[in-house]
């Protein structure tokens, strides 16, 4: 209230000295009834005479008005000053009782059941399990809220009465209309102003609501390509939803181009000079984003892999988790988690494990190669190897399993054994068992995979 006390002491000190500035004569002297009738009988006169040539009703108003002036009497000029005094004490009596309901009896309830509803009605805010704000932060927020809230309703109120107060007394009625302009000014310009933008805002609607139904119909045709419903020869399912999300950036590019021109403020120097700056930082920034993007458009359209694909990029070997216009994410066999940017993918070798284990494929093939000595018989290591990749679970049956003969070195021969599948995702296991049953097998069959190695040494005679 200490606030309230100031500003009401304020309205006083400004509004006394004006009002009695008006009812106290401009020379400093009190005059007479009598000397201010002899006056005002004599202005009469005086403009009698500049007006000789006038009509009747005016003479008669200026009668009337000698009449008027020659019957006032200090009296009366302090009865319509203790008056005028009056209602403005009263104005702002009333105001201070309704800023002191607004504090203490409206603000302060207010408050009083924000923080009693905590726990209760006011709950955390947040997004899946991020949260963004906890009860108590909410509370801080609402509290700030209402606390500049109040401040502002009551300088307004007291900015409101300032010019009533002053509207009073002649002599601070001129400030009292510059006052009230302050306030009505803006007010009827932002009105104006927003009648004259209603055609504008309309045309604007129009563009936004065609473009969103264009969408719309967008969003329908992807969802039916993508469920296999709608078939277009050469285009591919999985481009549908990436062909969607370019449409969409261009449609609502051009939306913003054609609306452009009817946004408030368009044609000004400044909303220009911001729009280049912003072009300009967008440009010089994102050069290697721009870059990422259009790889990541022709990736897509070349169709190297798809979401849950077995790959290796850069001697990186993992599943694809993540696929979009900017990066690649793998997830290895170790759950390790690897980021390419498109960029760097486009210029990389990549090889897909998947396709090869496509329905209308034979599956994937999986080689060991091993080494022996030419003591032992061809026939006997191709059987070991042969039932050893048979014995291997996910090994396909047909096509069946065969070894290669890869080399033919000075002490051994190399052999490679080659056997399909379509469990691509349990290749590392696979591999594991196939190992296993290949020692087993040749520790059943009683030989040493130890290839044999010569060194010649020369010993000197002494």
């Amino acid at each position: 209230m200490k606030h309230i006390t100031f500003f009401l002491s304020a309205f006083l000190l400004i509004s006394l000295p004006f009002a009695a500035a008006q009812e106290t004569p401009d020379n400093g002297e009190t005059q007479t009834p009598a000397a201010q009738k002899t006056i005002a009988a004599a202005e009469v006169a005086d403009g009698a005479e500049d007006t000789a040539g006038s009509a009747d009703g005016d003479e008669a108003a200026l009668a009337q008005g000698a009449e008027q002036t020659a019957d006032e009497d200090p009296g009366k000029h302090t009865k319509r000053f203790a008056v005028r005094l009056g209602i403005a004490l009263g104005i702002i009596a009333a105001q201070a009782l309704l800023i002191w309901f607004i504090w203490q009896l409206l603000f302060k309830s207010l408050s009083k059941k924000v923080r009693c509803s905590a726990g209760n009605k006011i709950k955390p805010i947040t997004i899946k399990k991020l949260r963004l704000l906890s009860t108590k932060q909410i509370i801080d927020v609402l509290l700030f809220s209402l606390r500049i809230l109040k401040y502002l309703i009551t300088i307004f109120l007291l900015f409101l009465t300032l010019p009533i107060v002053f509207s009073l007394f002649p002599a601070t009625r001129n400030l009292a209309t510059t006052l009230f302009r302050y306030i009505l000014d803006p007010l009827r310009d932002i009105s104006v102003g927003t009648i004259k933008y209603i055609p504008n805002l309309i045309k604007i609607i129009i563009i936004v609501s065609i473009t969103r139904y264009v969408i719309k119909a967008l969003n329908f045709f992807t969802v039916q390509i993508t469920n296999g419903k709608l078939v277009i020869p050469g285009f591919y399912s999985d481009w549908a939803d990436p062909t969607q999300k370019i449409l969409q950036v261009l449609l609502w590019a051009f939306t913003v181009a054609l609306a452009y021109p009817y946004l408030p403020g368009s044609d000004s120097k400044i909303f220009q000079g911001v729009s280049v700056f912003v072009g300009v930082i967008f440009s010089l920034g994102s050069t290697s984003a721009i870059g990422n993007l259009v790889a990541g458009l022709v990736i897509t359209y070349m169709r190297p892999f798809k979401i849950g694909d077995r790959v290796k990029i850069k001697e990186r070997t993992g599943f694809v988790v993540e696929k979009n216009l900017m990066v690649i994410r793998l997830k290895t066999h170790k759950n390790e988690y690897v980021t390419f940017p498109n960029l760097l993918i486009l210029g990389s070798d990549i090889i897909n494990y998947n396709t090869s284990s496509d329905e209308d494929e034979e599956g994937l093939v999986l080689h060991v190669e091993v080494t022996f000595g030419y003591d032992t018989p061809w026939q006997t290591v191709h059987e070991i190897l042969i039932n050893a990749a048979q014995a291997t679970d996910h090994v396909l049956k047909k096509p069946k399993p065969f070894v290669l003969q890869t080399g033919l070195d000075d002490f051994y021969a190399c052999y490679q054994v080659n056997c399909y599948t379509k469990a691509v995702g349990m290749v590392p296991r696979i591999y594991t068992q196939l190992y296993e049953n290949i020692q087993d097998g040749f520790r059943e069959a009683g030989l040493d995979m130890t290839s044999p190695h010569y060194k010649v040494a020369v010993i000197k005679k002494e």
